[in-house]
């Protein structure tokens, strides 16, 4: 009994700290999650891939795409996502994957990531993720067709 306790527990936690995230407000037209200057709060996207652990990036390897910089390691890594974005850009603008397929965003931790089917899935916190990663392909379907509506959402502000 004590297990499932915990489980509830954590759950219940999990809840309250997305409920009491701080829903960042996007910049106008702007449906990134950048927790600060840069998408990302500045980490490397590209080396999520090359690497498998998340890197900070510099502002000298810095690239605006989609009204936003980002940021990486290297200007190797700065010109491989110039030529393909799309690629290796998050889902969700860079939002909480288990948020957006909840229905609402919460802003990221790049600690807390996946690369699931070559796209990289970003959460809340490593306990959050823990919970997304309990079903993926549900968390991933809600989350597609969640984020066209939030998306919308978040350009109107």
């Amino acid at each position: 009994m004590p297990l499932v306790r915990s489980s509830v527990v954590s759950s219940v936690l999990a809840l309250g700290l997305l409920a009491t995230a701080a829903l960042q407000p996007a910049a106008a037209g702007n449906t990134w999650f950048t927790g600060g200057e840069a998408a990302v709060r500045g980490y490397d996207t590209v080396a999520y891939f090359t690497e498998g652990r998340p890197v900070e990036g510099k502002r000298k390897f810095a690239h605006r795409w989609m009204d936003t910089e980002w940021r990486f390691a290297s200007a190797v890594n700065r010109d491989l996502f110039a030529a393909k974005p799309e690629k290796y850009a998050p889902r969700y603008g860079g939002w909480c994957a288990w948020a957006v397929a909840n229905g609402y965003t919460a802003s990221t931790d790049p600690h807390a990531w996946k690369i699931v089917d070559g796209r990289l899935y970003l959460n809340y916190s490593k306990s959050v993720q823990r919970q997304w990663n309990g079903n993926i392909p549900d968390h991933i379907a809600r989350g597609d067709r969640n984020w066209q509506g939030i998306k919308k959402n978040l350009a109107a502000k």
